[in-house]
């Protein structure tokens, strides 16, 4: 058994409201530095930089998860994550056309940059990417594991975008087997407001949106693993989260 210390909420360039030097070769090589060892790229309804992220994570050694930070019909933000790329890709299409397109403007909302692995800037994206899709809070869990990945609320402790400041509970259904925490320091108060989340696993992430805002290791999961394999740490990973209990 070792530590693998996690961040399950990064941003890339290809978010609006991230900063341009969110490069994928610069989220691997801060995640380095601050010493994580698994990283999922989780951009506003799109997964499209995630190629380029496994790309750059596999050079600096870390384990990287394909996610995306799904905005729901009712402003909800939920996290996706999946356990194989090309799962992602394919739940990233379905997502793509849920969407509700508006044109971007760069000069408010910032650019959208799809880079190649080595930080190349590809293409940048026409369409708006936080706002809300068509898809509904209900229908993110059996959408997400379509696609055999797994959803999550999004920083249920925040205001802007959380399920709890949305819509005054944590809801029974869907059911969520695990939430996420902006703060950890949280989890004790909400525990006690909303006794159901006593049920689920509760995760904490930095929803980096500027290389910064990427946290030293705090948070961890003691996994079983092989040396060297990334395909067995990701495993044993999910299937803890989709249990929803270590």
């Amino acid at each position: 058994m070792n530590r693998y210390y996690y961040d399950f909420h990064v941003h890339s360039c290809l978010s609006p409201c991230a900063d341009n030097d969110m490069t994928p070769n610069n989220i691997a090589g801060m995640a380095t530095l601050a010493g994580l060892n698994i990283v999922a790229l989780t951009d506003h309804n799109t997964v499209r930089n995630c190629p380029a992220f496994f790309e750059a994570a596999k050079r600096y050694g870390i384990i990287p998860i394909a996610g995306m930070e799904l905005t729901t019909a009712e402003d909800i933000h939920v996290v996706c994550l999946f356990e194989h790329l090309e799962d992602a890709l394919e739940f990233g299409r379905e997502v793509d056309a849920r969407r509700i397109k508006i044109v971007n403007r760069t000069d408010i909302f910032g650019e959208q940059l799809v880079v190649d692995g080595q930080d190349n800037v590809l293409a940048s994206e026409e369409h708006l990417l936080p706002n809300a899709t068509t898809i509904t809070l209900e229908e993110s869990v059996a959408i997400t594991e379509k696609y055999q990945g797994i959803c999550f609320p999004a920083h249920i402790d925040r205001q802007a975008n959380g399920v709890i400041a949305t819509l005054g509970c944590f809801p029974e259904s869907p059911e969520f087997k695990c939430a996420e925490l902006y703060d950890i320091n949280k989890k004790k108060d909400l525990c006690c407001l909303y006794p159901k989340l006593k049920s689920k696993l509760l995760l904490c992430s930095s929803d980096a949106h500027y290389l910064n805002d990427i946290r030293d290791k705090s948070v961890y999961f003691e996994l079983e693993d092989q040396e060297y394999s990334s395909k067995l740490i990701r495993k044993k990973l999910f299937s803890i989260l989709r249990e929803g209990r270590i």
